[in-house]
């Protein structure tokens, strides 16, 4: 499954969970734009913190949503890489398996 789809799947799933606790999506939706809005650190910075936590903690689907939102932010692929060894450095070999899928995902979804 390529990333894209992985991505739609993501979405679905999600959407599909939003319709059963609407309250809980919508709270959550608001944290996550009061966190990403203001503060000390750019938007940019704040994903790729957030990229670094979904390869931390091994979920696919977060990397993939993460990877998206920097490719969107303008992110190149020489400032994920060096995110990528830090996440590499603070979690050790599983880490390194899902730097690679972060990395992968990035050169899909930016491959013109």
């Amino acid at each position: 499954m390529s990333w894209n789809q992985k991505l739609a799947a993501t979405r679905s799933g999600l959407r599909n969970l939003n319709g059963a606790i609407p309250d809980t999506s919508r709270a959550f939706g608001a944290l996550g734009k009061t966190v990403k809005e203001g503060g000390m650190r750019d938007y940019k910075t704040k994903e790729f913190i957030a990229l670094g936590i979904s390869i931390a903690s091994r979920c696919e689907p977060c990397i993939s949503l993460h990877v998206e939102a920097l490719v969107k932010a303008g992110a190149t692929r020489a400032e994920l890489a060096d995110v990528l060894g830090m996440s590499i450095q603070m979690g050790g070999g599983p880490s390194m398996m899902y730097a690679a899928k972060a990395l992968e995902c990035f050169d899909e979804l930016t491959a013109t």
